[in-house]
């Protein structure tokens, strides 16, 4: 990066780091302790849909192994499109199975990047919910769904917690707290502007 970027504020774009999908298990037991909340079970991964057969190729393998796995005792690997027209592969474990699902994660952003659609790739989430009589203040009710966002091209994590209902309206106030309880174990992305809503996703 040169002196000229440096003076107008530039920063060089983060390399997608996919190992930081494997902090998601011990920020869970954090996250529990911290705000009541316990993994779904259900994780996706989000990406640009692109027509043609090598992606239909790339998707259906990725499929194929995921479903292979002898251990999966949930539904088969799903993909589905969003209202937006993106594209979202979801898997679904066992709520004590959060370090299988985040495998499976990593294995589709994985095979999506060695198949050159790393470009493509928007993020992944887990999904998380709140624990019934778990004491964390009166603001957050029990059933209340958040999930914690890894943004492939950032290389960071933001929570997202649309809070029950029709409308589409999130809970800042938890968001922030889940942030200053998880600081110390994911890369949590900084600027609040890239916390981007995820309206729709597989098991919120």
């Amino acid at each position: 990066m040169g002196l000229l970027d440096i003076l107008l504020g530039r920063t060089k774009p983060v390399a997608p780091d996919l190992d930081q999908l494997f902090a998601l298990p011990s920020a869970a037991v954090t996250l529990e302790a911290a705000a009541g909340f316990t993994p779904t079970g259900q994780g996706a991964v989000c990406f640009a849909t692109v027509e043609g057969p090598a992606f239909e190729q790339t998707h259906r393998e990725v499929q194929a192994l995921l479903d292979a796995d002898t251990e999966r005792t949930g539904p088969p690997v799903r993909l589905l499109r969003d209202d937006y027209g993106y594209s979202w592969l979801v898997s679904e474990r066992a709520p004590d199975q959060l370090a299988q699902l985040v495998n499976d994660l990593h294995a589709v952003n994985s095979a999506m990047e060695v198949n050159g659609f790393g470009p493509q790739l928007l993020c992944s989430l887990a999904g998380f919910e709140k624990t019934a009589g778990a004491a964390t203040g009166p603001r957050t009710a029990d059933g209340q769904r958040l999930a914690l966002v890894y943004l492939y091209k950032r290389g960071a994590y933001y929570p997202f917690a649309p809070l029950p209902g029709t409308g589409r309206r999130r809970d800042n106030a938890l968001e922030l707290q889940v942030k200053a309880a998880l600081a110390n174990d994911l890369r949590i992305e900084q600027d609040l502007s890239r916390w981007f809503p995820v309206w729709g996703a597989p098991g919120l």
